[in-house]
């Protein structure tokens, strides 16, 4: 299933995304006021009435927000995750402490503030005075749906509740002169989420699926999500060995190649920058850089 949640005459609901992946139905009769955080949590009892119900509204001209539009805490991400994306960050010189085209050894995990949440089509502000190197890192998000500590590889998948994209949007300058990367990836709408929450049944094998983005409409990111180093199975048993993963948590799990510091010079985002944001079958983010 695809579920979104959207604002239609300033009511805040979630919503079942039909087939042609425009029609948004109103599931308010089926999940009354729950989030879709709590939809996620009781989504054992509820998924069959979803797949049951009938003759549900539609919702004429909705605006679609994240799906988690106030996560119960902070994302997790994790950093130079795809093997080109490891090169290229290493010969920007923006790594710290010094150029490195090593892969990492075990993941490089970092967080997302809430407050980074923006929705699918909004405006990431440029944020003038704070930084002057912007930049965007498509991202396959992983959902979490049944939480646990110290969970093994051979169970992870069990715990995925399904998937989204993320643009982790990231003030470089921020990022390399404060040495490590909260402040520089959690600036107010930089962190696009959307359109829909899949779950992973719809979604079948993670790895098939193809991680895009384009700004301007050039073409500038294109990978497998089997060519991550670290995959899914792996970031949930790291995550999870000494932290509870709880229902409703989204781990980004890293960017490929073709971000704006793998370029010479550097491309980064201006204002009036419109970057896309596509995973197979997961849709696609539209965001203007204001």
């Amino acid at each position: 299933m695809k579920l979104v949640t959207y604002t239609d005459g300033g009511h805040e609901a979630v919503g079942l995304v039909e087939a042609d992946g425009t029609t948004v139905l109103d599931l308010g009769p089926v999940v009354g006021n729950r989030t879709l955080v709590e939809v996620v949590e009781d989504w054992a009892a509820l998924a069959p009435a979803i797949a049951a119900a009938a003759d549900l509204r539609r919702i004429e001209g909705p605006r679609l927000l994240a799906p988690f539009p106030r996560p119960r805490r902070d994302l997790f991400a994790v950093g130079k995750n795809y093997r080109e994306h490891v090169a290229e960050f290493g010969r920007s010189g923006y790594d710290t402490p010094q150029r490195s085209e090593d892969l990492p050894e075990k993941p490089i995990v970092f967080s997302k503030a809430t407050t980074a949440v923006t929705g699918p089509h909004d405006d990431v502000e440029a944020h003038p005075g704070i930084t002057s190197e912007l930049d965007y890192e498509a991202e396959l998000a992983v959902i979490i749906g049944r939480g646990g500590r110290g969970i093994s590889r051979e169970q992870a998948l069990e715990h995925v509740w399904g998937y989204t994209i993320v643009n982790d949007v990231t003030a470089r300058d921020v990022q390399r002169d404060h040495k490590q990367w909260l402040l520089g990836k959690s600036l107010d709408t930089h962190a696009p989420m959307g359109p829909w929450a899949v779950s992973a049944d719809e979604v079948g094998d993670v790895t098939a699926l193809v991680v895009s983005s384009t700004v301007n409409g050039e073409p500038r990111q294109k990978a497998p999500v089997a060519d991550l180093i670290f995959d899914v199975p792996e970031l949930i048993r790291v995550i999870s060995a000494g932290i509870t993963l709880l229902p409703g948590d989204v781990i980004a799990t890293g960017t490929p190649a073709g971000v704006g510091i793998g370029f010479d010079p550097p491309r980064f985002l201006e204002p009036g920058d419109v970057v896309e944001c596509s995973i197979t079958g997961l849709g696609s983010l539209r965001n203007t850089i204001r």
